[in-house]
């Protein structure tokens, strides 16, 4: 009997309409016309990804082959570039040292540490959480490998501990509340520190080479107020509008501790996988001043773990959600890098600069602060927008009138909480997206109202705070 066509395959239909439309509108002439078709073809895919009429790498491949047959991006050099993407195998070896984490039980018990600590309410471990963030940013320059490397194993395990599996329908009790906070959380540290995402020192370089200059300390303080409001008021208005099931956990502290007491020392695989992370860290934290990326750490990672036969091959293989992670983020990485080299982000920060000439300093920075936010809707990477949009919002600010100082700081900041809204935003959002917690609907509703929190936060104690520090 022939197979029948997936029930909702006509969901397919609505984001191919929007890219035809979007490819028939007039064209910028300053836009390469290979860029406007890729952008009619990006927020097709885009849109296919929300709406699910296949899986998201299945839909991934055909906005890849879109492009293959529109001759938009040829086969050889440029449709594949994605693929060879440092942050894509970056949350690939995340996901695989996560599963030496949970193999070896360190992962477990690590969790239980943390439940004993702060587990007698859910809301005391989301806070809990981005305390540890908190700690780890200014030492580690990589937002992917904190929320990898450390906070996505500890959150998995919590979660599965206490009972709470997407495969089971049990996400919600725990893990998906979880989940949002540990990825806001991580995105709220990383605008905080000027070390704590590596693109910071890019905002800083292009904010210096015109004649902007703050130091890290500047950017500490400036940061300090809002962020620890960001910090206080997410996770408690995710409890109220994504509560987990699980809110009070009145055992779970004892349980968690006889579980401890029950797993005796620890086992010779616990040490190995322990000294490996602690490796790994070391080189997430200062290897980048020694030429060592990110990356090649989590590489070194997995092959010591591979070596040492705490990680087989079969277990590499049936990391299902690394491979699938592999295709999409690659494609989008892809798509958005080719978006700004076919000049469309080029031309979007003109036409913006444009509109915002003639108002007032503050009006201007602010809407052009919001402007920049959210047009990362149609990035998958904060190096590659800041790269393509920040020097150019910088200047029209500072034409405007704006105070050069805050504008950069201001926009800085964006670099890093515009993240909070899409599941390919930056390279911790396809780690935490790819336990399964938060199905992608919610992923961008959620995402959509934290980033209106934030904003309103970050604009209006900001505005406060910065005017008290002297900067505005």
């Amino acid at each position: 009997m022939a197979s029948k066509l997936p029930y909702n395959i006509w969901k397919l239909f609505i984001p191919v309409a929007i890219g035809i439309t979007i490819y028939l509108l007039p064209r910028p002439e300053t836009v390469d016309p290979k860029g406007w078709q890729l952008f009619g073809i990006f927020v097709a895919t885009i849109g296919g990804i929300v709406l699910k009429p296949l899986p998201m790498p299945a839909v991934a491949l055909i906005g890849l082959l879109a492009c293959i047959i529109t001759n938009t991006l040829n086969l050889s050099e440029q449709a594949f570039q994605g693929f060879s993407s440092p942050i894509v195998w970056l949350v690939v070896f995340i996901f695989f040292i996560a599963r030496g984490f949970i193999k070896t039980k360190l992962g477990h018990r690590v969790a239980y540490s943390f439940v004993a600590l702060l587990g007698k309410n859910t809301l005391g471990l989301g806070y809990g959480i981005i305390l540890t963030e908190l700690v780890m940013g200014p030492a580690i320059p990589s937002n992917s490998a904190r929320a990898g490397g450390i906070i996505y194993p500890i959150v998995k395990s919590i979660s599965e501990t206490l009972g709470s599996r997407p495969e089971d329908g049990t996400a919600r009790k725990l893990g998906s509340f979880l989940t949002l906070v540990a990825f806001q959380g991580n995105l709220i540290v990383s605008s905080m520190f000027l070390t704590a995402m590596a693109a910071n020192p890019m905002a800083q370089n292009i904010a210096a080479k015109q004649g902007v200059h703050f130091t890290w300390t500047d950017w500490f303080m400036a940061a300090l107020v809002p962020g620890v409001c960001s910090i206080i008021l997410v996770p408690l208005v995710l409890f109220i509008i994504y509560p987990p099931q699980l809110k009070v956990l009145p055992q779970a502290v004892s349980i968690a501790k006889k579980n401890l007491r029950d797993m005796g020392s620890m086992t010779a695989q616990e040490w190995t996988m322990t000294g490996v992370f602690l490796v790994m860290l070391a080189m997430w934290t200062v290897g980048e001043k020694y030429g060592i990326p990110t990356a090649s750490a989590g590489l070194l990672g997995v092959c010591t773990l591979l070596l040492t036969g705490i990680l087989t091959w079969k277990d590499i293989l049936e990391e299902h959600e690394a491979w699938s992670t592999v295709i999409w983020l690659s494609i989008l990485i892809m798509m958005s890098d080719y978006l700004k080299i076919f000049g469309l982000t080029g031309w979007f920060s003109q036409e913006i600069g444009n509109i915002f000439a003639g108002y007032h300093s503050i009006t201007a920075l602010y809407g052009l602060a919001l402007v920049y936010f959210y047009s990362h809707y149609f990035f998958a990477s904060n190096t590659a927008h800041i790269g393509a949009m920040y020097g150019a919002f910088l200047t029209v600010a500072i034409i405007a009138g704006a105070p050069p100082v805050v504008s950069a700081l201001l926009l800085g900041f964006f670099s890093s909480l515009f993240s909070s809204m899409t599941h390919y935003s930056t390279g911790s959002a396809p780690i935490y997206f790819g336990m399964g917690y938060v199905p992608v609907s919610d992923w961008w509703l959620y995402g959509l109202i934290i980033s209106v929190l934030n904003i309103t936060i970050w604009l209006g104690v900001g505005y406060f705070w910065w005017g008290f520090l002297g900067l505005m």
